[in-house]
């Protein structure tokens, strides 16, 4: 399973940005998919996940201003972020879990400043 997240960039506080994560390889047996973010020196934290029958949980920090989806056809898995925050500023990572083993991709500098 390989992962390619892209969409990232520069953008003013209150603007948004998709990210967008295409899943290839073997895709049997795919359920937990989600986005993580990470700050130099701080773990990686949860900002999004999407379960196999389109459940999504949110991190409260991105409640009501980002939301995960995914197209089932094309492989890929999306977040739009809206209502950018400066805090939002991270490299963001996607997961997928197949049978109990993670595989990540290789992050995205998301950067929201004036």
């Amino acid at each position: 399973v390989q992962l390619q997240a892209s969409g990232g960039g520069l953008v003013q506080p209150g603007g948004s940005l998709r990210l967008s994560c295409v899943v290839s390889g073997s895709l049997s047996g795919l359920n937990h998919m989600g986005w993580y973010r990470q700050l130099p020196g701080q773990r990686r934290e949860m900002v999004a996940v999407i379960n196999r029958d389109g459940i999504p949980v949110y991190a409260d920090s991105v409640k009501g201003r980002f939301t995960i989806s995914r197209d089932i056809d094309a492989n890929t898995l999306y977040l739009q972020m809206n209502s950018l925050k400066s805090e939002d500023t991270a490299v963001y990572y996607c997961k997928v879990l197949r049978f109990g083993i993670e595989f990540w991709g290789q992050g995205t500098q998301v950067t929201v400043s004036s």
